[in-house]
């Protein structure tokens, strides 16, 4: 689902910064629009001070770019555009050529699920240089949120220590994409289901829900209340206790739970929304166990997240399920992850690659050159750090990474002592798809896999270890020679 299908398109090349478009003009009039380049998509730091990233929202991208195209709509509105002159601001037969251009480029990326870390291509994008700039902004748009929103769901996840995390955030989400893509991404991360019925039905994953205080305000009194509704749905009814007294509540949905045990139905448990979480889910717990009720699960809510699970864990709550909303579907703690999308290498007419690099005051700007490949090294089962590299460098034999942000961290690392793989891994090639789509439930699973792979003291939410992550030597190397090469030249 995406907002295309909201309004009665198919395409989305205008879904695009306004710099992209007059870039690609600019190639387009200087004759390099089909010159070959390669990009690379990556973040600069992990998300909530965190030691680790989930991947995420690469099949989106695919059924973007998979589609990618400038239909007759698009081209009128680029035709529509002026410049200072009041004359037509790009020349027609650039846009006849937009109206015959086919999406070629070779894509390799990281698979959703994925523990990545900064510096990191998530994406790399090889192909004519006009298309690699055109897609840049959706790129960044589509994987920026869904792999912020994988990484929190994880983080909560991993607080809930394996009892289910609903998420529950549709009418706090930003918009009507954001809330079925932040789904999306929850899910992968760790979510059980979603409140979302939109998302559940275009996605596969359970809907989940119980009622509002609503439908306890319509009734004349709350045993009316629980009374119809656990009458309407006697095997799908977890009751909200907290409308006007929990303690009472909790009472009244022991009484309106034994009424339909006695016809032969069970209720599935009770909600908390408000008030002492930890104290009302213990109080609850007892009085439910006491009425010969301990099937019943408390389900807790309100503005829940990661910190707050695990302070309650900690108090020994009797808390069974989570609902998180707000705090998962907008990354409450950190509005955007910092993805970027930079010229990594740009090819001669004699088919010579140049590497490029961009230069910044911040040393953690300074991007890496070159056509990057991530290895990923194993110790007896656990990652024991990532080496980003150039493809066109040999890697038999021992290799040594060096931290890119201080050459005196390195680490030398031996294929013949550790097990090891590459992260990128194709997904279109000449703009055709050789990536078969994955279930969005082994999306999940691979999150799961993943973390489980990663030491606990990267995983931990305060002070993480940070993970080994370095560049091969030779491409640090050649990292080092261009950013003199640069620096020179502006002194010169």
């Amino acid at each position: 689902m995406n907002y295309s299908e909201t309004k009665n398109t198919t395409s989305l090349a205008l879904l695009t910064d306004f710099y992209e478009i007059t870039m690609a003009y600019g190639f387009w009039k200087h004759n390099m629009h089909e010159q070959n380049a390669v990009f690379n998509l990556f973040f600069r730091s992990n998300p909530f001070d965190g030691g680790f990233t989930i991947a995420a929202g690469l099949e989106t991208a695919i059924d973007y770019l998979n589609k990618f195209h400038f239909c007759r709509a698009d081209i009128d509105y680029l035709r529509s555009l002026k410049g200072n002159d009041s004359r037509p601001l790009f020349d027609e037969k650039f846009l006849e050529y937009l109206t015959t251009m086919e999406f070629d480029c070779d894509v390799e990326a990281i698979q959703e699920g994925t523990v990545v870390f900064p510096n990191e291509p998530l994406i790399r994008v090889k192909g004519p240089i006009l298309q690699c700039q055109l897609i840049e902004s959706a790129l960044l748009n589509i994987i920026n949120f869904q792999t912020l929103i994988a990484t929190k769901s994880a983080r909560i996840n991993l607080a809930a220590k394996g009892e289910p995390v609903m998420e529950f955030g549709l009418r706090r989400a930003q918009g009507i994409d954001g809330s079925i893509s932040a789904t999306r991404a929850a899910f992968i991360g760790g979510c059980s289901g979603t409140s979302n019925v939109l998302a559940a039905y275009h996605l596969g994953i359970p809907a989940l829900g119980t009622h509002a205080h609503s439908w306890v305000q319509a009734f004349e009194d709350e045993p009316a209340a629980f009374d119809a509704f656990a009458a309407a749905l006697p095997t799908n009814t977890i009751f909200l206790v907290d409308t006007y007294n929990t303690p009472k509540g909790i009472d009244n949905a022991i009484e309106a739970a034994k009424k339909v045990e006695a016809q032969g139905y069970r209720i599935k448990g009770i909600r908390l929304d408000s008030g002492d979480l930890a104290y009302l889910s213990q109080l609850a717990r007892k009085k439910l166990n006491e009425a010969g009720l301990q099937h019943m699960k408390i389900v807790a809510s309100n503005d829940l997240d990661e910190y707050l699970i695990s302070s309650l864990k900690q108090q020994e709550a009797a808390i069974d399920s989570w609902g998180i909303g707000t705090k998962l579907v907008t990354a409450f703690d950190q509005p955007a992850l910092g993805g970027v999308y930079k010229l990594a290498a740009i090819e001669t007419k004699t088919g010579e690659w140049l590497d490029r690099i961009k230069l910044s005051e911040q040393s953690i700007k300074v991007n890496i050159p070159g056509i990057q490949q991530v290895k990923r090294f194993y110790r007896n089962g656990v990652m024991a750090g990532d080496m980003i590299y150039d493809q066109r460098k040999d890697l038999s034999g021992p290799v040594k990474m060096i931290d890119p942000s201080d050459p005196t961290r390195t680490k030398i690392l031996d294929k013949a002592s550790l097990s090891c793989e590459d992260l990128l891994v194709p997904v279109l090639k000449k703009g055709k798809c050789v990536y078969q789509q994955e279930p969005i439930l082994k999306l999940q699973q691979r999150t799961s896999q993943q973390l489980d792979l990663l030491d606990k003291s990267i995983k931990r939410f305060v002070n993480p270890h940070i993970y080994p992550v370095g560049i091969e030597e030779t491409l640090y190397n050649r990292r080092l020679e261009l950013i003199v090469k640069y620096k020179q030249d502006k002194q010169g």
